[in-house]
Formats: structure tokens, C-alpha cells, sequence
């Protein structure tokens, strides 16, 4: 984040971020299911590891969108917006 961001870039910034972490649980979930379905051991192990690594991803987005959030808040109070 950059200190000359106004709320309102803090904010979109934070919604992208959000979007973002939605997109990786979807994937996630996708594939947890490829793993339960699949069948090939060795494929359902990699549908698993993708489910993780996507879950990672979105707990980065989230903690973004956060940061993002908070950064746009505190500009907020301040007054002026930048």
C-alpha cells in the first residue's frame, strides 16, 4: 500500500483484493471436489494440493483487503481523503 493513496483507492484497492479471495475459494472448492471425484490417485493428490495452494492465495487476499480497508478508513478520518 502507498502512503498517497486517497479512500477511495484504499477502498477499491480492498474490493479488488476481495474479489480476488472469492475467486481463490471457488477454485479451491473446485478442486476438492476434482479430488473426491477423480480417478486417478495420483491426479485426486494434485487436485488436493491445488486446493491448498488456492486456500493460501485467498488468506493473502484477505489479509490485502484488510490492510486495504483499514489504510481507506484511516485516511477517512483524517478528513481530507488523501
Amino acid at each position: 500500500m502507498s502512503d498517497d493513496k486517497s479512500t477511495a483507492g484504499n477502498m477499491l484497492d480492498a474490493a479488488k483484493a476481495k474479489i480476488n479471495e472469492g475467486a481463490d475459494r471457488a477454485r479451491a472448492a473446485g478442486h476438492d471436489l476434482a479430488s473426491k471425484v477423480g480417478g486417478s490417485t495420483l491426479e485426486n493428490a494434485g487436485d488436493k494440493a491445488k486446493a491448498v495452494e488456492d486456500r493460501a492465495k485467498a488468506e493473502v487476499h484477505n489479509a490485502e483487503a484488510n490492510a486495504s480497508y483499514n489504510e481507506g478508513k484511516s485516511e477517512a478520518k483524517d478528513g481530507d481523503g488523501h
